[in-house]
């Protein structure tokens, strides 16, 4: 059996207003509260609850105050350090030394479950880096209402489902040059156009899949990086904006009338 993964969840706020927290009288979107709880602790609670996480630590511009909540007082091997100024440069400051894989989601990942955890774990198993995905028909076949940002490539649309393979300090190189980009994050044509006007004109035409488009960035740093498909279209279902937030709290009702519906 192997060594459980530590883990990185990213708490912090953006610049600039959030409409989510107007009159919900919390200061941070991590504790804004979803079906009862606030959302970081639904991903605190889906990483303790899987056998393959080990130490959890949450980066935020506050961590103190996020350590002083009650709600996380139950939760084992957690720890709360202070984010730098972008997410790039908190996580090049957090990495495990060497080789050492880590896990990074997000306080709003609010609807993963160890089953999540367990399945991009295996896919990303044999990669310097990762990123779960989910296929635009998965999700539309069960949420049609739902709206994400898509990447276009051929064999499918994705959308990306907040869970991240770092390999240890060998992608220090990619996370610093993700802190050159990271405020184009959900411009997907931006993105891939800072890999190089190859890449971006391959994209454009849909001359390769995500999974080979990944791959192709990924040798840019030397690293070996691949896409995981995630089979259950809740994963890329963040909680972004008031219609997710509906819609979050309609699939734990769902969760609880199933639960509700199993026998002892």
């Amino acid at each position: 059996m192997k060594e459980p993964i530590p883990a990185i969840i990213l708490a912090g706020s953006r610049p600039g207003p959030d409409p989510l927290l107007t009159g919900s009288g919390v200061s941070t979107k991590a504790m804004l509260p979803i079906a009862g709880q606030a959302m970081l602790v639904h991903a605190v609670a889906a990483l303790r609850a899987s056998s393959d996480v080990g130490a959890i630590t949450i980066l935020a511009q506050n961590s103190a105050g996020l350590a002083a909540e009650p709600e996380l007082a139950g939760f084992a091997d957690l720890h709360f350090v202070d984010s730098g100024q972008g997410i790039s440069s908190s996580l090049a400051a957090a990495l495990p030394p060497g080789d050492d894989p880590l896990l990074v989601t997000t306080a709003d990942n609010v609807l993963l479950t160890p089953t999540m955890v367990a399945e991009f774990l295996r896919g990303a198993d044999d990669s310097d880096v990762a990123v779960a995905m989910v296929e635009r028909e998965v999700l539309l076949a069960r949420y049609p209402q739902s709206k994400r940002t898509w990447l276009k490539f051929r064999g499918g649309w994705w959308s990306g489902a907040n869970m991240f393979w770092l390999r240890g300090r060998r992608v220090l190189p990619l996370l610093d040059f993700w802190g050159r980009i990271e405020r184009d994050r959900k411009k997907g044509l931006k993105i891939i156009a800072a890999f190089g006007p190859w890449l971006l004109v391959c994209a454009l035409l849909r001359l390769f899949t995500i999974q080979q488009g990944i791959a192709r960035a990924g040798l840019r740093f030397g690293l070996t990086a691949k896409v995981v498909p995630m089979s259950e279209p809740e994963a890329c279902i963040d909680a972004d904006k008031p219609a997710d937030i509906e819609l979050i709290e309609a699939i734990f009702a769902a969760r609880r009338e199933a639960a509700i519906g199993q026998p002892l």
